[in-house]
């Protein structure tokens, strides 16, 4: 695995401090960091107990896994490393024989890796296959939505996903009419001219954000296994227990409120009344925590 220099030094965790706040109830307890990522927030939690609790680190994608791996060795603490979905959480706790945790966290969206990595697909600033998928073992790529999507299915994708309300038709028009697309710069060109060139220009983010969002959403299901992962999790908390949800956009946060919600008063208390957002001092530092949410609840 070969990273671009750049990477080194852009990637950041988000939000630690305020995740550890809500996380941590005991310094001996036993966590989930359901999206290891690089493993800030394993690391950050082990510091911040005194290496006296358990991590338990899941990351459905095996580079990023190893590269977590790599950076945690000199961790002088009890971590587990799994490289499985976090919706699977509950088969992993059953191979380490544990009933109950006392923490979940979930930092969700794409990793700085998965982003700038070559030929994961993810980003429409390097022409690379059209891929996305977090899981390398999915069959279905970014490139197969694309292409055999019909363009009404297509556009539903844009639509919902994308929050692409006004121009996901004629996006779905476009790419429909370019078939076969095969890159990413060849999708970005079919969005680029699906657009106004008013509209392009007005966008405060890429024209191709909203799109490419909505295709990785697709591919990896994101929003479903968010959902079901969030539904299970009370059931494997121990009384006092925490979970704790970074966001990135207005999709996954909904998702996160509405499944809280649904616990709410039978088996979570809901902590975070109004989502917790970063300081100006950390969006200054790391860009990408700027579109971050923190929601938290704990097991009645």
């Amino acid at each position: 695995m070969t990273l671009p220099r750049e990477y080194h030094e852009s990637h950041r965790s988000v939000m630690v401090h305020e995740a550890l706040h809500y996380l941590l109830t005991k310094d001996n307890g036993v966590y989930v960091d359901c999206t290891l990522g690089e493993g800030g927030h394993t690391r950050a939690i082990i510091e911040a107990t005194s290496a006296k609790s358990t991590v338990i680190g899941l990351d459905v994608d095996a580079e990023v896994l190893a590269l977590a791996e790599r950076k945690l060795r000199d961790i002088q603490g009890n971590v587990h490393l799994f490289n499985v979905s976090y919706l699977n959480f509950d088969i992993v706790l059953e191979s380490l024989g544990i009933d109950r945790v006392d923490g979940f966290l979930l930092d969700l969206g794409v990793s700085t890796y998965q982003l700038k990595a070559k030929g994961r697909g993810f980003s429409y600033e390097v022409d690379e296959p059209l891929d996305m998928r977090m899981n390398l073992d999915n069959p279905i790529k970014a490139a197969d939505v694309v292409n055999k999507y019909s363009e009404q299915e297509l556009a539903r994708v844009i639509f919902e996903y994308g929050d692409e309300k006004r121009f996901s038709r004629r996006i779905a028009r476009n790419i429909a009419k370019r078939r076969p697309i095969q890159t990413t710069f060849e999708l970005v060109e079919a969005i680029r001219s699906a657009l106004p060139p008013e509209e392009r220009h007005r966008r405060r983010r890429h024209f191709a954000t909203k799109t490419f969002q909505a295709l990785r959403i697709e591919v990896n299901k994101e929003l479903e296994v968010i959902r079901n992962t969030l539904l299970k999790i009370p059931e494997y908390l121990n009384p006092g227990g925490r979970v704790v949800a970074i966001t990135f956009h207005s999709l996954e946060d909904r998702t996160v409120k509405i499944a809280f919600r649904e616990k709410k008063d039978l088996e979570l208390k809901i902590l975070t009344k109004k989502p917790i957002t970063p300081s100006e001092s950390e969006v200054r530092e790391n860009p990408r925590a700027r579109s971050a949410k923190l929601r938290a609840a704990e097991r009645i």
